[in-house]
């Protein structure tokens, strides 16, 4: 199979900025795309225009979130001497100067300006102030503040909530909604320590003449929480892009800084600890099989800004990057939940990523095989207790699962048989009602309602032996060209099977937030995990900031 890898951008190249212009037809909440003509040649902006205000403010947890907090943020131009002034309880001011990185815009050619400053050594349970300012910010006689909480040490409660494919509030671009700036405001109402955002940050990609635009946007948006609280990203298909990158995240590499892997990789996938719960994030583009990334339906070919220097990216191409780190990321892992299995100050281990390895959507993308054969052992193996995915925008459920069945799946055309590697519900004589005890069984969520404008995701139907059926990607999926003279496609799903561990699914609406509740217990006591699940009713024609309890489940296990 012959990838298509377009040479990456200079992440670090540093130069006036140019204005944003040209056009670009995209279409669809399916990830398909139609490109046409050409984005226009960008101009140099004016250089006596230097304007390093500080935006897009948001925070990330550094190595220890007992003691390390990032403070990131992006300016119009590139700042003089930024820096972030931190006090604690009014106390003594200490001041950290940031660390700038830009990349370049390999289709639009806009230079973007991110800043980075890592604050060590702070106290643990700690509420701290701190302002955000440069020499040339037009707002440095009132700057940016706001405050943060550090992680507790030792066996503490805590909350934390979740959803993936947020977008941004500007309908003016592919998949956007004004549900995002609802969404943004839930996590504000449930007031977690931290929030993980499960993929599909923005949906630049669709909109390739806008990339920084969209990220702009988004990042603006949650700035109004993520400048509160850690917001703890993963990366999902719609953050590859065309010209940037060896993957195509170099503009979310750029914006983000995330707790070091050790590896070649850094800032694909990380982990971090907070109380007793092990928390694990992951770059499944490395192992899908969908084929869901940038690519060019065509007719035309897509044409990259004359500032550029790129060459026109011909009709249907595509972006796909599965096997990018050689198996270096599935080793980290196995590494990372053997450390945390062995360590008996941890109980409970929980995975984010984006795509979905148990999903019944119809409509939506459905469940991939390659995370089945590639991370589901492990977890089976190490005993995760939780998934928590994104990319299907709708809200599902799993039973607890571990192992799975053989050959049990059907070709989606031939109906002959196909091992989707099923995942197998476990006997529920460890559970009651909505109480779960995961140390038998890992359960898997789909949280993709955070704020794109994509309908809710239809759910298999029953074939007649009482089981919703679920799609499988069994194989790549890569374009081919499609009943219009020179467009191309990607197949749907090529595989079926009964969705015999799918638990509960909200069929109304596909907008909600997860809220999780951990208390560690006592030593030789019971531990519990408890979230609330709240959905939108109604989001999915009128946005609504009215989010309604839909379920509770509790996940519960004596420590160890």
């Amino acid at each position: 199979m012959t990838k298509k890898i377009i040479p990456d951008a200079s992440p670090n190249e540093t130069a006036p900025g140019v204005s944003r212009r040209g056009f670009l037809k995209l279409a669809g909440a399916s990830g398909f795309a139609s490109a046409a003509g050409a984005l226009a040649g960008a101009a140099k902006a004016d250089p006596a225009t230097s304007d390093g205000t500080p935006e897009q403010i948001h925070l990330t947890w550094g190595e220890d979130p007992t003691s390390e907090v990032v403070v990131s943020w992006a300016s119009l131009a590139a700042a003089s001497n930024p820096r972030v002034t931190i006090s604690a309880d009014h106390g003594h001011r200490d001041t950290q100067h940031a660390v700038q990185r830009t990349y370049t815009d390999g289709l639009n050619g806009v230079v973007v300006f991110t800043y980075h400053a890592r604050l060590r050594n702070l106290k643990p349970g700690t509420t701290y102030r701190y302002e955000v300012t440069s020499d040339n910010d037009s707002q440095a006689g009132s700057p940016f503040s706001s405050t943060f909480t550090t992680a507790p040490r030792g066996l503490a409660p805590f909350r934390f909530t979740s959803y993936g494919d947020l977008a941004t509030p500007n309908t003016g671009w592919v998949l956007s909604s004004p549900q995002s700036r609802f969404a943004v405001e839930a996590v504000e109402r449930f007031q977690p320590l931290f929030h993980l955002l499960n993929g599909d940050l923005c949906y630049a990609n669709l909109n390739p003449a806008h990339q920084t635009d969209v990220w702009r946007d988004f990042a603006n948006n949650n700035q109004t929480s993520a400048a509160n609280r850690p917001w703890m990203p993963c990366p999902g298909n719609h953050e590859i892009e065309f010209n940037n990158g060896p993957q195509g995240l170099d503009s979310y590499l750029t914006r983000y800084t995330l707790p070091d892997n050790g590896s070649r990789f850094p800032g694909r996938w990380y982990s971090f600890r907070v109380s007793n719960v092990m928390f694990i994030s992951l770059d499944a583009d490395d192992v899908v099989y969908q084929d869901a990334a940038a690519f060019v339906a065509g007719p035309a070919p897509l044409v990259p800004a004359a500032s550029t220097g790129r060459a026109p990216i011909p009709a249907g191409s595509s972006f796909y990057v599965r096997g990018y780190s050689n198996g270096e990321q599935t080793r980290w892992l196995e590494k990372t939940l053997r450390s945390a299995s062995g360590d008996r100050d941890v109980d409970w281990i929980v995975v984010q990523m984006h795509q979905d390895a148990l999903s019944s959507s119809k409509t939506g993308n459905g469940s991939d095989k390659g995370i089945r054969e590639a991370w589901l052992p492990l977890f089976d193996r190490y005993g995760v207790d939780l998934v928590v995915c994104g990319h299907d925008h709708d809200y599902e459920r799993s039973y607890p699962v571990r192992g799975c069945n053989r050959h049990a799946g059907i070709d989606a055309k031939t109906g002959e048989p196909v091992d989707t590697l099923q995942p197998r519900p476990v006997t529920h004589t460890h559970s009651s009602g909505n109480t779960f005890d995961t140390s038998h069984g890992t359960i898997h969520l789909i949280l993709g309602g955070g704020g794109t404008s994509a309908p809710l995701d239809v759910y298999g139907v029953d074939i007649g032996n009482g089981n919703p059926q679920a799609q499988v990607f069994t194989k790549p999926n890569r374009p081919v060209p499609g009943t219009a003279a020179g467009t191309f496609v990607r197949p749907t799903a090529d595989a079926l099977e009964d969705a015999i561990w799918s638990a509960q699914r909200d069929t109304g609406t596909g907008y909600g937030i997860a809220v999780f509740d951990v208390d560690p217990g006592q030593h030789h006591g019971r531990t519990t995990i408890t979230m609330n699940y709240y959905h939108a009713p109604g989001a999915d024609q009128t946005p609504t900031a009215n989010y309604e309890l839909f379920e509770t489940i509790t996940l519960a296990k004596d420590r160890r």
